[in-house]
């Protein structure tokens, strides 16, 4: 009977949706810093690192083949120093689907993700599988989710945390499929590098994925892509000359109050226009200072 009474009494206090407090009411005010990427000049890292740094971004990206120009992590750390350059990311490489190379993939991300921490880096790039014009199912896109959770988590155990970068020719390369990666992932390991140019190539809105995925896009390509007459149908140009919406993507970086970094990248120099990669950095350097009005 005194149980019965008990459970009658009305709560001491009423239903409260919690949900108001999953997000900060205040994120701060946006803060984006432009880097650069080391792949235009094509595995001449030193010169890469010398003319960033000369033309004033704050940033870079470098790729795997660091490892091997600098088997000690400590001397691209003190070189990026002597140039006032943020290590900003690295290209790591792709999360395979096939069963027999989840080991190997695995270890190669984590002794990349030991270098970049001794180097002094931020972020560590993953890709995912090949496509080779294969079509993907919804267990594929599972697999991927969860082996990128996997490599995350060891990469986290040294500091370094993992973005999954959207690109053409492979699992993530349409809008829906980085999106069902990403939801087969785990986002406290997993975080997003949105390639824009990929995106938009992948028939995708970045600004609109921008405002889509929120805190979890961790860092982003800054880059440009127009229509060819070539077999493949496009080609990645300097900012300012091909048909990505910049002034949109940036209106929504700071309307989730992004603080962090974008690297613009150029896969290769414009030889075919007499440009060096240096030319074509500056470049974008330009348009991004004088027609979006964002400073480098």
């Amino acid at each position: 009977m005194a149980l019965a009474s008990l459970r009658a009494k009305p709560l001491l206090y009423p239903p409260v949706d919690l949900s108001y407090f999953e997000k900060p009411i205040y994120h701060g005010d946006a803060e984006i810093r432009i880097g650069y990427a080391a792949i235009t000049w094509n595995g001449k890292d030193a010169q890469a690192i010398e003319e960033i740094s000369a033309l004033g971004y704050p940033g870079i990206q470098l790729r795997a083949n660091i490892l091997k120009e600098f088997p000690d992590p400590h001397r691209v750390r003190d070189l990026l120093g002597e140039h006032n350059l943020a290590f900003v990311a690295l290209s790591s490489g792709g999360a395979p689907m096939d069963p027999a190379k989840r080991q190997q993939a695995i270890d190669t991300h984590v002794k990349n993700a030991q270098y970049l921490r001794e180097a002094g880096g931020k972020y560590l790039q993953v890709i995912g599988e090949s496509s080779k014009n294969q079509t993907f199912s919804s267990t594929d896109y599972k697999y991927e989710g969860q082996l990128l959770t996997e490599i995350a988590k060891h990469v986290a155990d040294y500091g370094i945390q993992t973005g999954f970068h959207n690109h053409m020719g492979t699992i993530g390369q349409a809008p829906e499929g980085l999106d069902a990666i990403l939801q087969a992932s785990d986002p406290r390991y997993v975080k997003l590098e949105l390639d824009v140019a990929h995106y938009v190539q992948g028939g995708g809105n970045p600004a609109a994925a921008i405002r889509k995925y929120g805190p979890r896009v961790l860092f982003l390509h800054v880059k440009d892509t127009k229509p060819t007459s070539d077999p493949g149908g496009y080609e990645f140009v300097e900012l300012g000359e091909g048909r990505v919406d910049f002034p949109a993507i940036f209106e929504a970086l700071r309307s989730i109050h992004f603080r962090g970094w974008g690297i613009v990248e150029l896969d290769r120099e414009r030889a075919e226009l007499s440009r060096t990669a240096k030319e074509s950095a500056q470049i974008s350097k330009d348009y991004l200072e004088q027609k979006v009005g964002v400073r480098v």
